[in-house]
């Protein structure tokens, strides 16, 4: 069930010679400085032959398009037991899944949790042989710069985004990132919940094609918090925003069935069918345990906010992450928020159904401003999980009706009428239920994308007045 927000002389030759060539070189010039970095990934590189880089200066070719994003991830927190060593001495090969294809690349690297810079002295992108795997497609490897250069410095509670690199990007696919790190910044910015796994080896292997030093395995993405294309075949990006059930933690590992996912398979049958239907990626900004208003649990890090004020560590509230998560994001168009459910779960008294609603409209606020599109959910009913008491019930239906009435969101997306057992509305229908009477199952994650009309998608915020 769906529900509406009630509510763009001549010359010598010598001369004429000269002045030509001063144009070219000013062309020439201007056309270096805005494809940085572009050229030092032009051509594959494998185990057998590199190909020769352009020389200094040269352009590469035009792409048409625009930026959108095709994967992201929201950092957590430090992974543990990575304090002291890092990645220091080893190769990450994250794996992740497009939703929309491109012809050029881009990707952010996050040391928001390090302690210390993070070196990284060689990176690497490359389309994935197979899937779930560490083998890089022949001719696909592109060795990836920052600025111009191999080598990037990343400081404790920074980010950097890659030079683009072309290379055709295909939809619904995995993509290996790779990344080497000789030296340890501290603790390893990761997202936990990754329900994908990604390869790690001993030594610099980010060339490598055949996936053969990949040993070790991780079910984190380290590092990497986003991956961007310059597409034509999307003209804007979805934020999914929202907690354990938007991060998907109980869809089946490498299948991709995140209602985030889902969503993304949608829209792009419907563009293939000739439908009215919006052409956008889809990326996944869900955190597990994610609260409107309250940040999680850790230690506080030493880096201050520009107010001078200690953010937590660990799992930064949807207020505090939203900038960035969300309106961050490239070609940002619309976000679909499902959060809540922690601040009733998670809050030691009694939640206040109003102030989990005044957070919700701070975010929509703040889109808005932005001129982003907000689509919401109501909150799944939790009976039989360990944290359910009456009384949380009661605030979460208070929450809900308030966002039936359409002054929250533009759009609404009734995920709990549709999900909820008929014989009793507290509980998730056992079809829809991974087993834990809170996380959707397969079936349920895919029954809430369903959900999500593609002309819900579409048009834009309202004016502000």
């Amino acid at each position: 069930m769906t529900r509406h927000h009630d509510g763009g002389v001549a010359v010598s030759r010598t001369r004429h010679r000269a002045e030509l060539s001063a144009i070219a070189a000013v062309i020439t010039a201007l056309s270096a400085a805005i494809y940085v970095g572009v050229d030092a990934g032009d051509g594959p590189l494998d185990d057998t032959a590199a190909a020769p880089r352009p020389a200094p200066g040269r352009a590469a070719p035009v792409s048409t398009g625009v930026w959108v994003g095709t994967w992201a991830a929201a950092p957590v927190g430090g992974e543990p037991l990575t304090g002291t060593d890092g990645t220091a001495g080893r190769t990450v090969r994250n794996v992740v899944h497009t939703s929309v294809g491109g012809t050029s690349a881009r990707i952010t690297l996050s040391n928001l949790y390090g302690t210390r810079p993070l070196t990284v002295t060689a990176a690497t992108l490359a389309v994935a042989a197979d899937d779930d795997g560490p083998a890089a497609t022949a001719g696909t490897l592109r060795r990836l710069t920052f600025g111009g250069a191999p080598t990037v410095v990343v400081p404790a509670g920074g980010q950097a985004v890659s030079d683009a690199v072309t290379l055709a990007v295909p939809a619904d696919s995995d993509v290996l990132v790779s990344t080497y790190t000789p030296t340890s910044a501290g603790p390893v910015t990761h997202h936990r919940h990754a329900r994908q796994t990604s390869y790690v080896a001993d030594g610099e292997h980010t060339a490598d094609v055949t996936g053969g030093p990949y040993t070790g395995r991780s079910t984190s993405w380290r590092y990497l918090t986003a991956l961007d294309v310059l597409s034509n075949e999307a003209d804007g990006t979805v934020v999914a925003f929202g907690d354990s059930i938007t991060d998907g933690v109980t869809s089946t590992p490498g299948a991709n069935r995140r209602w985030p996912d889902v969503l993304s398979d949608r829209l792009r049958a419907a563009v293939a069918a000739g439908e009215d239907a919006p052409r956008y990626g889809v990326v996944n900004a869900g955190i597990s345990g994610n609260q409107v208003l309250a940040d999680g649990q850790g230690v506080p890090r030493s880096r201050p906010r520009p107010d001078g004020s200690l953010p937590t560590a660990d799992n930064p509230s949807g207020l505090e992450r939203f900038e960035r998560d969300v309106l961050g994001r490239p070609g940002v168009r619309v976000v679909v928020i499902d959060l809540g459910i922690n601040d009733i779960l998670r809050n030691r008294s009694l939640a206040d159904p109003d102030a989990v609603v005044a957070g919700l409209r701070t975010l929509v606020e703040r889109a808005h401003a932005r001129g982003v599109k907000v689509v919401g959910t109501t909150l799944l009913p939790f009976r039989g999980h360990r944290g359910y008491t009456d009384a949380r019930e009661g605030v979460r239906r208070e929450v809900n009706d308030t966002l039936r009435s359409g002054t929250v969101f533009d759009e609404l997306v009734d995920v709990d009428e549709a999900l909820r057992d008929p014989y009793d509305p507290r509980r998730l229908r056992a079809d829809y239920d991974s087993g834990d009477s809170l996380h959707p199952s397969d079936k349920g994650y895919r029954r809430m994308a369903e959900l999500i009309e593609p002309e819900q998608l579409l048009g834009s915020a309202p004016a502000r007045l």
